[in-house]
């Protein structure tokens, strides 16, 4: 496992304390992909809000499933516990048990319903791959039975942009300032609008992984950020050889690989024809979503309306994938690009694919679907429903003007549209125009 450099704030703490506050007679199920930081903040939370913490992780310490072996009432699975591991100390309603890697124990996750009604400790687990079939053993595939209404699942992904912003420092006047500025309408000062573009750009290279970016942040070497994310990339391939079924490991590993190659392209529409020649989704669609399940890609669903509802116009033949973390993709392409992009003298149909990748992590760590639009010959890169209806938003790297854009903004029931790009904040008729870094705040 790659270490943390330096202690970064998250978001996900305050998940983590809300659920404190009101679990409502559930344990926590933290899914994510791995190297997301996800034992770290846990650990955090557990040593700093608890008078007793106790610590499982089965892929360190898989001697630990014993504990969940036979009858999983809570007095015989405290039994198990302390008889394995004598230093316990269990202070009943300040104790918090953590099961790290909880995918490699089925049973443990059965085991929510009666520790939840019993209350004698709290318990937090976390796994990175809970979407995809259990590790094949001799405990089988899959726990006894899911604990339906005894679990909260929630899910945590790599640092945000604005997570990173507050690393940097800039948590006060000047995010304040380009904030007002977002839901004023108004443009931002020239200089802390090319600040903010250059820290969006910055963010590109570097990315969310919480391993690298505090390397980054910590010595502002592009070179280590380049080799730490090559490993992460390395570990996720090791992954899938070790979690995917025996024979559908190329079949996955080729799809994951095909990603950066997919969105360097004009139609970033992912096809399974640029996976393997004559490729077919009967062959490879199973290890597409074993990628979308195991947290390693993100799947943007195609719909062929822009209205309320969307889920009932999703075109399912039709799909993008994005890597889940924009930095694993920006390190497949090496260091030369890098440094074009941090210099703003990116060209090409690649560099398209990396702001699409980079707006659909801001967007889903925003809690929002990633899904694009698709009708006839017209398509916009994302759609988003909030509070004023469905709002397509159109992702430009350069300048140039999209009539499909134009054209859906003359719809009736799409209140407006936002475009953006490597400019400022205008408004003009239906479309706002806002500088990328602002997908933040959609």
């Amino acid at each position: 496992m790659i270490r943390i450099d330096m202690e970064l704030k998250r978001t996900f703490y305050d998940v983590l304390l809300a659920w404190k506050a009101d679990k409502r007679g559930q344990c926590l199920l933290v899914n994510g992909a791995r190297q997301v930081g996800k034992t770290f903040l846990i650990e955090k939370f557990g040593r700093e809000n608890y008078e007793s913490f106790i610590e499982i992780n089965f892929a360190l310490e898989p001697e630990f499933a014993d504990v969940f072996e036979g009858a999983l009432d809570a007095r015989s699975i405290r039994e198990r516990l302390t008889a394995m591991r004598g230093d316990v100390r269990i202070v009943p309603g300040r104790t918090l048990l953590f099961l790290d890697e909880i995918q490699e124990c089925p049973d443990a996750r059965t085991a929510f319903k009666p520790l939840a009604l019993d209350g004698t400790f709290d318990v937090v687990a976390s796994g990175s791959l809970l979407g995809i079939k259990y590790k094949k053993g001799r405990r089988g595939n899959a726990p006894r039975s899911i604990p339906v209404g005894f679990e909260r699942e929630v899910v945590m992904h790599s640092l945000s942009f604005a997570e990173y912003l507050a690393a940097k420092g800039f948590e006060g006047e000047s995010l304040d300032l380009v904030k007002r500025c977002f839901e004023r309408r108004e443009p931002v000062p020239d200089a802390v609008n090319e600040r903010f573009h250059a820290l969006f750009r910055e963010y590109a290279v570097v990315g969310g992984m919480p391993a690298v970016a505090s390397a980054f942040l910590d010595r502002g070497h592009y070179g280590e950020v380049q080799a730490l994310q090559e490993a992460l990339v390395a570990d996720y391939v090791a992954d899938i050889r070790k979690y995917a079924d025996k024979t559908d490991i190329p079949k996955v590993e080729a799809c994951f690989r095909a990603i950066p190659r997919i969105l360097a392209k004009e139609n970033k529409k992912f096809k399974y024809a640029e996976v393997e020649d004559r490729g077919t989704a009967r062959k490879y669609l199973a290890s597409v979503e074993w990628l979308r399940d195991a947290r390693l890609a993100t799947l943007a669903e195609c719909v062929s309306a822009a209205l309320p509802g969307l889920s009932g116009y999703v075109k399912e033949e039709w799909f993008k994938l994005y890597l889940s973390d924009v930095g694993l993709l920006m390190s497949t392409y090496g260091m030369l690009a890098k440094r074009e992009l941090l210099k703003g003298r990116l060209a090409g149909p690649v560099k398209g694919g990396i702001y699409e990748n980079l707006v659909a992590g801001v967007l889903e760590r925003n809690g929002h679907p990633v899904r694009y639009y698709r009708n006839g010959d017209a398509e916009i890169e994302f759609v988003i429903e909030n509070d004023d209806g469905v709002v397509p938003v159109e992702v430009k790297a350069t300048a140039s003007r999209s009539r499909s854009f134009d054209r859906l903004l003359g719809e009736a029931a799409v209140p407006y549209g936002v475009k953006l790009t490597g400019g400022n904040v205008g408004v003009s008729g239906k479309k706002v125009t806002l500088p990328h870094y602002m997908a933040m705040f959609l």
